[in-house]
């Protein structure tokens, strides 16, 4: 465990495992920590790296908003710094929208990419707007927002089998600080859509997708599976947007294998 700093604010990071790299990056309200159980496991066979994006877990806000092109820019920095090379990067839900920033900016410094319960397209004009109604409410009452939107993450009939890891994520988020989260929702519903870099690109990429997934529905994502030159799916059917909660074994041995096949 580290920090680097950029643009004179602490990022923190995790390295543990020796080889090729793997990059794991965690979603909105998330951290690190999201990823202890799938790197302890990848680190027997690869070196992991897992960050906490700019005003999430441990790391300072950087800016108002944060857009995924700057913490693209945090994650090359962390890179160049432990002087990574190429690496497999896997991002969650946001974390997501970062790896495919990352993949326009630095193309080269990739082997492969994993948009883990994630997408490649920009918010709507209706999307836009429920992200600043969403940037409202942070303003006024953080702590209820999370209350609210980390169950919702889940299916419904599966809030009473996971209620202890719920409330552990809505504890975890709430040490954010307001400015974090709006900065992230800023970012968010800025960011640009990335559908002509995933039909142009070479670098395989690896979906991960829950059936019950009420923030990606299939029906959008089926497109975005077609565009790749090279791609592997994994649909997983009983599961929403938390896969590595709700079907740790399946994600992580996707993961694994498609780390393995492209280092």
């Amino acid at each position: 465990m580290a920090y680097i700093k950029f643009r004179k604010k602490n990022i923190f990071f995790t390295d543990e495992g020796k080889g090729k790299t793997v990059i794991l990056l965690h979603g909105f309200t998330e951290s690190s920590k999201i990823w202890t159980g799938f790197a302890s496991k990848l680190s027997e066979k690869f070196r992991v790296i897992c960050i906490d994006l700019p005003g999430h877990g441990k790391s300072q806000c950087i800016d108002t908003i944060h857009t995924m092109e700057l913490m693209a820019e945090v994650v090359m920095t962390v890179m160049t710094r432990l002087k990574t090379g190429k690496v497999i990067m896997a991002g969650h839900s946001m974390g997501g929208y970062v790896t495919l920033a990352f993949a326009a900016k630095y193309p080269s410094k990739l082997r492969g990419l994993c948009l883990f319960h994630s997408h490649c397209y920009a918010d709507s004009p209706e999307g836009k707007e429920n992200r600043n109604r969403t940037i409202y409410i942070v303003g006024k009452d953080k702590l209820s927002f999370l209350a609210q939107f980390i169950p919702g993450l889940f299916p419904v009939e599966v809030h009473k089998t996971y209620a202890g890891k719920i409330e552990k994520l809505i504890q975890q988020a709430s040490k954010m600080h307001k400015e974090g989260v709006i900065a992230a929702l800023e970012g968010m519903k800025n960011r640009q859509d990335q559908s002509e870099l995933l039909k142009k690109t070479g670098i395989p990429v690896l979906f991960i997708v829950g059936l019950r997934d009420a923030k990606a529905p299939l029906s959008r994502l089926l497109e975005m599976f077609s565009l790749p030159v090279r791609s592997e799916i994994l649909l997983l059917r009983d599961c929403g947007h938390m896969g590595y909660i709700e079907a740790p074994d399946a994600t992580f041995r996707a993961l694994y294998n498609f780390a393995k096949s492209h280092l």
